[in-house]
């Protein structure tokens, strides 16, 4: 790619190990995670330290050049893929990769943006510790990212979103000035918590270079379930009664429709059923308690016990070994590696509120029929926190793409019309990037998008980070 002059001399002014023009490395971060659109860009610039991060934007900023933030690029919504026309840099955080420090007794660790989630994870496990925070892509999703996009998981019915995990941070603002605020403190009520500002924006108002996060103790005792549950409706009555009976002690509550089971299990033929008999809907249910004193498995099996004397399940396992836990959730994991191994599928990141989570189940599943009858439905998600991934994907013998066009066309709207009628949103975990703007422009509350683009005006007037994304 042939630069322009005002770049090219602007690259020359960045250290030299710093900046790659090789269009065969740059072409490996170019294609977004879902593989749907393909960005362009000039050069890759992969800073060390925050300092190389400052130096990056001041100089883009000089030259008015457009930055798009990168950790792991898994963003569902090509949040982190620069434009196709080749005119904004992009910038790497993959080197930034130290844990800065682990405070135990604080129960808090300090990394940079680009640590890897699952990095993270076993550097507080090292410390007899956990991070609660936990995503299917946690091999490679790094944690700036993470915080970006304002990341949930399967942990989030107990310890909340990534936002609820932050103590500090510390980011790169549109001019090169920085924004620090990385102490891990609990309690700190000097003004605004301006560090929020930047937790799910996406990288449209600062780059985000370092966090402190909270840390919990780790479990001494986890118990995993598989269930299989008789009514979808009676989902919230099986929750509620867990978190009774456990004290609170739930940290997972997995939704899982029987074709979703039946797609991975068609996908990978070393993989089987855990339970006996097919069922509609299963759950994944785990409890843990860093208590050496309160005996969880009692506690448990006491609740199976009596959800199957109530009728609410007819059939369980628990995982009696760290394996057979890992085999588990591995069923739940990888859904959507099965939804691509059958062509991909059409997706819609929903929550409503947790009592109303069976009911659009049920009415979107009518909603798809009566459209489109034959087509597959891939539903599950995380019931304790009402989100739900309701998921379509081509029946055997179609046209893939014709088909998924068909589906994003007639019967997408109608279910994010059904989801904002239920006082639901769009946009659960998954964040807005490139591909929701029209949905946020749609179902968006009016005076939140006007604040937004004030905010964004004023912290970025330029329009420098991230231009095209969030923001409509």
């Amino acid at each position: 790619m042939v630069l322009p002059l005002h770049v090219d001399s602007m690259l020359l002014k960045l250290p030299a190990e710093v900046v790659t023009r090789d269009q065969d490395i740059i072409s490996s971060y170019l294609t977004d995670f879902r593989r749907q659109y393909v960005g362009a860009t000039a050069a890759l610039l992969r800073p060390r330290n925050t300092a190389e991060v400052q130096a990056i934007i001041r100089a883009c900023a000089e030259h008015k050049i457009g930055v798009v933030p990168q950790g792991g690029n898994t963003s569902y919504c090509t949040a982190a893929t620069p434009s196709a026309d080749g005119q904004e840099l992009l910038v790497s955080l993959e080197r930034m990769n130290k844990v800065r420090e682990l405070d135990p007794k604080n129960l808090s660790v300090t990394a940079d943006a680009g640590v890897i989630l699952s990095d993270l994870q076993q550097a507080a496990d090292a410390a007899g510790l956990l991070l609660p925070l936990a995503l299917g892509s946690q091999q490679s999703c790094r944690i700036g990212g993470n915080l970006s996009t304002n990341a949930g998981g399967i942990n989030v019915i107990r310890y909340g979103m990534a936002r609820d995990l932050v103590l500090g941070l510390e980011a790169v603002l549109p001019d090169g000035s920085l924004f620090r605020e990385l102490n891990p403190l609990r309690k700190n009520n000097s003004g605004y918590d301006v560090k929020q500002l930047f937790i799910g924006a996406e990288g449209t108002l600062g780059i985000i270079t370092s966090v402190s996060l909270k840390l919990v103790r780790k479990p001494r005792q986890t118990i995993t379930a598989f269930l299989a549950v008789r009514d979808i409706a009676s989902l919230v009555t099986i929750l509620d009664a867990a978190q009774t009976q456990s004290g609170e002690a739930i940290t997972s509550f997995e939704y899982i429709s029987g074709t979703s089971l039946q797609l991975l299990l068609n996908a990978d033929g070393r993989l089987r059923n855990p339970l006996e008999h097919e069922s509609a809907h299963y759950v994944i249910l785990e409890a843990a308690t860093a208590s050496p004193i309160l005996n969880l498995e009692e506690c448990i099996s006491a609740l199976l016990a009596e959800l199957f004397e109530s009728g609410l399940i007819s059939d369980g396992t628990i995982a009696a070994s760290e394996l057979q836990r890992a085999v588990l959730w591995h069923l739940r994991e990888n859904i959507p590696e099965a939804e691509i191994y059958h062509g991909g599928s059409v997706k819609h990141d929903i929550a409503v509120r947790t009592s109303r989570l069976a009911e659009f189940i049920e009415s979107a599943c009518q909603l798809v029929h009566s459209y489109r009858r034959g087509s597959i439905l891939s539903v599950y998600g995380h019931v304790g926190d009402g989100n739900v991934h309701f998921n379509i994907v081509p029946p055997e013998g179609t046209d893939k793409a014709i088909f998924k066009r068909g589906v994003e066309e007639d019967i997408s709207p109608e279910i994010y019309r059904l989801a904002f009628e239920m006082g639901g949103t769009f946009s659960a975990e998954y964040g807005i990037g490139r591909t929701k703007l029209n949905l946020l422009q749609r179902y968006g509350a009016d005076g939140k998008i006007a604040l937004m683009k004030r905010i964004k005006t004023a912290i970025d007037p330029h329009n420098l980070l991230n231009p095209g994304k969030v923001i409509p």
